[in-house]
């Protein structure tokens, strides 16, 4: 479990968008960990955590995007039934809530990568690593 930096950018929601930042960080060879994005009525939050969040920053910013930046926790998991039941009880019964989750796994992989917003990243991280 670590506490990393996550990027949020607020994009068009017009084709092209997802391919031209993802191309931008290929190019700056930033490699990206994580990502979310979801949709509004007139642009997208793309969320990311991405090898270099400082250089993406500046590489986004120089762009003119509009970048809000979040500490989130990564927390590296087995990809079994109840995993993520267990951490969401163990932050609820502590007070800490989740203020929002992504997550992806390949169904053959035995572990995942889960990115967590919360609302007391100490709180969780001491809950979390005396409940392993």
């Amino acid at each position: 479990m670590q506490l990393a930096l996550q990027l949020a950018l607020f994009l068009d929601n017009k084709p092209g968008t997802l391919a031209r930042v993802c191309q931008a960080l290929a190019e700056a060879k930033l490699n990206i960990l994580a990502f979310s994005m979801s949709d509004t009525v007139d642009h997208t939050v793309l969320r990311m955590v991405v090898s270099d969040p400082r250089r993406a920053l500046a590489l986004f910013e120089e762009r003119g995007a509009l970048v809000v930046e979040n500490e989130v926790l990564l927390l590296s998991g087995d990809n079994k039934p109840g995993s993520l039941a267990h951490i969401a009880t163990v932050l609820a019964d502590g007070g800490v809530n989740i203020e929002y989750a992504y997550s992806a796994t390949s169904p053959q992989a035995r572990n995942g990568l889960l990115v967590m917003r919360v609302s007391n990243y100490k709180k969780a991280m001491k809950l979390l690593n005396s409940d392993a």
